[in-house]
């Protein structure tokens, strides 16, 4: 979604938050608590369909779930590293998992904060601004073309 910014006339992108978990009532209901934060969405369901969506739309930041079919949350982050235009997306893990042994590896594959489920709201919220002021994945909010 677009906004046209009224003192510059530039139009202004919405950072957009790629959702990542197997379980689609969770997508939905973190995708509207994004949405009412002013941030677009886009979602997968699956490690397979998450390195496809995120070379497609090309999002600020992503929320992954480790548990996930068709490739774990541990496969993405490995994987989006192999990409130069996926490499710099900051990535947020939410996930049931203990976090003992998991948020240190999790962590060490390139994650920038890991949270366990259920995930305080607004903790998972300033993390997701904080990341993106600091200019993490925010490059691609200020340009308009294509991937």
């Amino acid at each position: 979604m677009r906004t046209e910014n009224k003192t510059e006339g530039q139009p202004l992108t919405r950072p957009k938050i790629m959702v990542v978990d197997d379980d689609p009532d969770l997508r939905h209901a973190l995708s509207l608590r994004l949405r009412a934060n002013n941030f677009d969405t886009v979602n997968a369901g699956d490690g397979y369909s998450a390195i496809a969506m995120a070379k497609k739309e090309r999002p600020h930041l992503i929320i992954l779930d480790l548990g996930l079919p068709a490739g774990g949350g541990f496969t993405v982050l490995k994987n989006l590293r192999k990409y130069p235009t996926l490499a710099d997306i900051p990535v947020i893990v939410l996930t049931a998992r203990d976090p003992e042994g998991n948020e240190k590896y999790t962590l060490e594959s390139g994650a920038i904060a890991f949270f366990q489920k259920p995930a305080d709201n607004d903790e998972l919220l300033g993390v997701i601004r904080a990341s993106l002021q600091a200019g993490w994945g925010l490059g691609r909010a200020l340009q308009s073309g294509p991937a």
